[in-house]
């Protein structure tokens, strides 16, 4: 009985362990790179916006020309949708787990919601960070929805959208072939 049991648990063990190596891998599955061509809606705005998947989280790169200096809310919003001048086709922020509003540092926060950049005084934002809720497969997964870019500071705490302003700028996230260098 006891070399049955050990056995058993000799077979078991290798099981579990590569078990729980395709799951790892699972998790980490998908696209390691998208990006997103920005352009204005009724401006010369335009950019891009370049997103790699990393141990660390979704490290987010890009440089936006043509904006007001200053601070612009920066969102991800639920659909890709870019055909209207309006930008309502966007939708709200992308809010999978339905939570309110908040910065990209709040404790409760849309998945959407990367805060501010901020423009220099010739326009130009540059983007550099790193967000660990945003991803690029599962159920937080932005690729086929939209970056966009707000008139306005977001306040990172008004719901539903942190009275950010008008949406001036746009692109639909998509898979990429190789990371940005």
């Amino acid at each position: 009985m006891k070399k049955r049991i050990f056995a058993l648990l000799a077979l078991a063990v290798p099981l579990m362990l590569l078990s729980a190596k395709a799951e790892e891998q699972a998790e980490h599955s998908g696209p390691k790179n998208a990006v997103a061509v920005i352009r204005g809606f009724k401006s010369h705005i335009e950019g891009v916006v370049h997103f790699t998947a990393t141990d660390d989280g979704v490290v987010i790169r890009g440089e936006i020309t043509g904006l007001t200096p200053g601070k612009h809310g920066f969102h991800i919003h639920e659909f890709g949708d870019v055909r209207s001048d309006d930008a309502k086709c966007h939708g709200g922020h992308f809010n999978p787990d339905k939570k309110k509003h908040g910065g990209p540092h709040s404790a409760e926060r849309h998945v959407g919601d990367l805060g501010n950049i901020t423009a220099d005084e010739n326009g130009k934002a540059i983007i550099n960070m790193t967000d660990k809720l945003v991803s690029l497969s599962g159920p937080h997964s932005i690729i086929g929805r939209a970056v966009i870019v707000h008139g306005g500071a977001d306040d990172e705490k008004s719901d539903p959208a942190g009275n950010a302003g008008p949406r001036i700028a746009g692109g639909v996230v998509g898979i990429a072939s190789a990371e940005h260098k």
